[in-house]
């Protein structure tokens, strides 16, 4: 496997609950980490638990052109390339279809879809100057197999995963790598605004994704992890 130590890191989503606790792990392990997130509070609070200067943080919505060029901006005064992109952003809107709104689809694509796009067309051509890199998107579960009443997060997280493929294969003669993880239900803030009767005592708790993230990490030079699967022990079949 390969260490994290030293690696240049940027981790988006890094206020959420899966993000928080990937940035911990990374920070433990000796990698250069630049965070990111929505929430500034929440943002500030990280950056100060692992010690980072204010150069290794920036608040950003990345569904913003301009805000994803400011970070851009940021991170590369800060470090002089990206050998890791963990997209750890996004949102859930989990609702039938008679109560889904148009807002509620283009927010959905906005953050699940249009960010990833403004995010990985700003950074891959720094991997793409050194040709290699790693890329990790979380699709999630329902990126790969459907769900009643995530029609909007299905859209996004389906085109997610078909956009990534597609770049994959423009840079398939270098070493840079995508790996996707597909979680089943993890317990995090993600279920407080979604009106379902869930069991989130059986879910995946955020550190195990992180865990999983973490050693998406350290893939070994010689080959790709193409994608993972994590799910609730009683949620095994796909």
């Amino acid at each position: 496997m390969e260490t994290i130590k030293g690696k240049q890191i940027l981790l988006t989503g890094a206020t959420g609950g899966i993000g928080a606790q990937t940035a911990r792990l990374l920070a433990a392990g000796g990698a250069r980490l630049f965070i990111t997130g929505r929430n500034e509070a929440k943002l500030s609070a990280l950056a100060s638990e692992l010690n980072l200067p204010s150069s290794q943080y920036y608040c950003a919505e990345l569904s913003d052109e301009a805000q994803v060029r400011a970070l851009h901006q940021h991170y590369f005064s800060a470090f002089s390339g990206v050998d890791i992109l963990i997209n750890a952003s996004g949102v859930g809107i989990i609702r039938p279809l008679e109560q889904l709104t148009e807002a509620d689809l283009m927010q959905s694509l906005r953050s699940n879809l249009i960010a990833p796009f403004l995010l990985v067309k700003a950074f891959l051509p720094a991997m793409k100057e050194v040709k290699k890199g790693l890329v990790i998107n979380i699709p999630g579960v329902l990126g790969k197999v459907p769900m009643a009443g995530a029609a909007a997060y299905c859209a996004s997280k389906y085109g997610l995963v078909g956009m990534m493929q597609s770049i994959r294969e423009e840079v398939k003669r270098t070493e840079i790598r995508f790996t996707n993880i597909y979680l089943g239900g993890v317990d995090s803030a993600f279920w407080d605004t979604i009106d379902l009767r869930v069991q989130r005592d059986k879910m995946i708790q955020a550190e195990e994704a992180a865990r999983a993230i973490w050693f998406l990490c350290q893939q070994p030079a010689s080959g790709v992890v193409s994608e993972m699967v994590l799910q609730p022990f009683n949620h095994q079949a796909i």
